[in-house]
């Protein structure tokens, strides 16, 4: 392992390896099917990124994540470790050319989405491609009883028959005994092979709060404290109003969700990691990946669904090893909406069935037809017209894809696209632009062909090097250009697609089979159960019911959670009133005279600690009297 520390060293600037990280790299090495488990911040990545530097040809890293992808490319690049991505955001060009740069081995570590492993394309080019590995990261996606189940993550198997004998990686930080077996029979692992850090965070208080006023208590809590913070919410408008609420408060805070253009998620997010706002308030579309070590406080205003959830968004804070607080507020309301979330999740067949007729109606397909068409999805468009809920739409929407008949993609990107209005030589003769607008075109004409012709997917990022201007530099003069009349642009965004993923069925014909509804519908309705026991519990150390949820059974009690807290409060108040008692009748006795109470020992020297504080008894010649 001498050769792969000195790649750590370089590349990293780490003497050492961490945890089971040493170990995951060598069953890699040995060309062994592996599984790490390891927590959030426990570093995941180095156990992939360092045997691929190691290794002949290219490790593949399937990841759902397409911003996590773009930051590790980016984070590698600036180490000098060739690396690339193939994702939604890439026209076809530019995804057959990372993947020819890849077959000519000038990529060490290429990340897809699980989604890609279906494209005829990737897998023609795969064939092609030298691979070392594969790496499936969030792993518990691949499992019928993960939180986050993604049917694409079913086609990493097929991947399997056109690699014989390469070994693969999964990696996750959240999964129970029964999710871990399950891992390894999905990505048919030739035999098991399981390494697991403990989950357990000894500087990380886990705390309930049971309070009728969130926001007040989430605002006391901010001004008592210090350092940074992340407070987590489940909706998007609360995200904005929380933030405006702290700001109102003289606490600095900014706020994030999925719908931020792209361009603003990486502003607000730097803006956070530099320390310009002490506060990010943020769905659970944020975090993931986000390696900041001196987050002090992380607020759950609203409660998640799971304890993989919010042990994973609870594991944000703390990273560097100080003491850091994870707190969940917590009313009676909170059971009441979790268990509505049941219903939300998995509404009645009937109801999927009529979701799955309304969309034929929508885009006009025939029974017997459709497939593999694929479609635009304006849901607010559709929620109007056939009165339907967004929350129970979407949830329809992923059964019916679960079960095979479409494929529902929330965040299809589409690029930014342009096409001249003037000719190429009207575009010569203006002399009423500025030098800025100048070098854009010019710009646009030596990285593009067709724009005069066609519409043409363009890259920001690429007009920004060949001319020295910002990426929102380049967007305001394009959008100048555009109300000039010099041509027209359309500026990217996530659009949602259906596609129908077989011929178009009678709605009555439609099976929900029950490991796709009935079998997931009561793994999440005991999730729910397990989430509503913890935030109730008031008698078990929390850290040791989250380790053992998560097959971890021989642990102590934290001592510093909230339960201990209260726990060791009433010992002391217990101690104190045995030390009163043996005082009472004799006024003095000797400090050894304390064993006789059977209580832990250190809990009694803090009662007798405290009792001197107080002044109500006093120490002598090694004894005490009151």
């Amino acid at each position: 392992m001498n050769e792969a520390l000195e790649i750590l060293k370089q590349y990293w600037g780490y003497n050492c390896f961490r945890g089971v990280q040493e170990d995951i790299i060598k069953s890699i090495l040995d060309g062994k099917d592996t599984l790490g488990l390891m927590p959030t911040g426990g570093g995941k990545s180095i156990t992939f990124q360092v045997p691929a530097m190691m290794m002949q040809g290219t490790c593949v890293v399937i990841t759902p994540l397409v911003a996590l992808m773009k930051d590790q490319v980016i984070n590698l690049k600036r180490r000098g470790i060739k690396a690339a991505a193939v994702h939604s955001g890439l026209n076809r060009e530019e995804i057959i050319t990372v993947l020819e740069n890849a077959i000519f081995g000038a990529v060490k570590i290429l990340y897809i989405s699980p989604e890609r492993l279906t494209s005829e394309l990737f897998r023609k080019k795969l064939s092609h491609i030298t691979v070392s590995f594969i790496t499936v990261d969030e792993a518990h996606c691949i499992s019928q009883w993960g939180y986050d189940f993604r049917p694409a993550y079913l086609k990493i198997a097929d991947i399997r028959a056109l690699l014989p004998n390469k070994p693969i990686l999964a990696l996750t930080a959240t999964a129970t005994p029964l999710v871990v077996k399950d891992i390894q029979q999905k990505l048919l692992f030739r035999q098991e092979k399981v390494f697991k850090m403990s989950f357990e965070r000894k500087n990380l208080a886990y705390c309930i709060r049971h309070v009728h006023d969130k926001y007040g208590e989430m605002t006391h809590i901010l001004q008592c404290t210090k350092g940074c913070s992340i407070v987590y919410v489940r909706s998007r408008m609360r995200a904005k109003e929380i933030a405006q609420i702290l700001n109102e408060q003289g606490i600095k805070a900014t706020y994030y969700h999925a719908g931020l253009e792209d361009s603003e998620k990486d502003k607000r997010q730097k803006q956070w990691l530099n320390d310009e706002y002490r506060v990010m308030v943020a769905t659970n579309a944020f975090g993931m990946g986000i390696d900041k070590p001196d987050v002090r406080t992380v607020i759950h205003v609203d409660c998640p669904d799971c304890i993989e959830n919010y042990f994973q968004e609870a594991g944000r804070g703390g990273r560097d090893g100080l003491p850091s607080y994870a707190i969940l507020l917590y009313n009676s309301s909170d059971d009441t909406k979790l268990i509505k979330r049941i219903q939300d999740n998995f509404p009645e067949k009937s109801y999927i069935r009529k979701v799955y007729e309304d969309l034929a109606c929508f885009y006009q397909v025939a029974v017997g037809s459709g497939y593999n068409e694929t479609h635009e999805f304006d849901m607010g468009k559709f929620c109007v017209f056939f009165h339907h809920f967004p929350i129970q739409l979407t949830s329809a929407l992923h059964i019916l894809t679960r079960a095979g008949y479409i494929e529902y993609i929330e965040e299809g990107m589409c690029n930014d696209r342009v096409q001249f209005l003037l000719t190429r030589d009207q575009l010569y003769m203006l002399n009423e632009t500025s030098a800025q607008e100048e070098k854009v075109f010019v710009a646009l004409l030596r990285c593009y062909s067709g724009l005069f012709s066609d519409y043409v997917d363009i890259e920001l990022s690429l007009l920004s090097e060949s001319t020295g201007l910002t990426r929102q530099q380049i967007y305001l003069t394009l959008q100048v250009l555009d109300k000039k009349r010099i041509l027209h642009y359309i500026p990217a965004k996530n659009i949602p697609y259906i596609r129908y993923t077989q011929n178009r069925e009678e709605s009555e014909h439609i099976t929900i089979g029950k490991e796709v509804y009935d079998d997931r519908k009561k793994a999440y309705s005991e999730r729910i159960k397990d989430i509503i026991r913890y935030a109730n519990n008031t008698t078990t150390c929390r850290s040791r019911l989250l380790l053992y949820y998560f097959g971890e059974s021989k642990t102590k009690s934290c001592g510093i959670c909230d339960t201990c807290r209260t726990i060791k409060k009433k010992q002391i108040r217990e101690a104190k009133e045995a030390i009163t008692a043996l005082l009472k009748d004799k006024g003095q006795i000797p400090i050894q005279s304390l064993n006789q109470i059977r209580m832990p020992s250190d809990i009694v020297d803090k009662a007798l600690q405290m009792m001197m504080e107080e002044g109500t008894l006093y120490q002598k010649d090694n004894c005490i009297t009151q």
